[in-house]
Parts: structure tokens; C-alpha cells; sequence
């Protein structure tokens, strides 16, 4: 492979190389990022959710106890 890069300009290899790559894989790139990026959207939602939950079952536990101290 070296021999193969050896003979070739600058540019073949560090502009025209990664641009033929980009465009031969650049759906399978776009799609690996958007999955990744709608994982972490969902896995936050998840998260806001739950600490929703959490909160509004804290405070309304509170509450019904303190009516019940009265």
C-alpha cells in the first residue's frame, strides 16, 4: 500500500483520498450519526421523564401527609 501512495502528489493523498471516501461512505456515516444522536435525544427525554416522575410523586406524597398530620 505504501509503494501504491508513494508515487502520488500531496493532495491525491490527503484531500482527494478522504473526499472519495466521504462520498462512497458518507450515507453510512450520516446514518451512524443520526442514530447516535437520536439515542442520546431519547435517552435524555428518558432521563427528564423519569425525574418528572420522581418530583411529582415526591411532592404529592408530601402533601398527603402533611394533610393527614392536621
Amino acid at each position: 500500500m505504501k509503494e501504491i501512495f508513494a508515487g502520488l502528489p500531496w493532495w491525491v493523498k490527503w484531500i482527494a483520498v478522504p473526499v472519495i471516501a466521504l462520498v462512497v461512505f458518507g450515507s453510512v456515516i450520516a446514518t451512524v450519526v443520526g442514530f447516535v444522536i437520536g439515542l442520546l435525544f431519547k435517552a435524555l427525554v428518558f432521563v427528564a421523564l423519569v425525574g418528572g416522575l420522581i418530583y411529582i410523586v415526591r411532592k404529592f406524597t408530601s402533601n398527603s401527609s402533611s394533610r393527614s398530620d392536621w
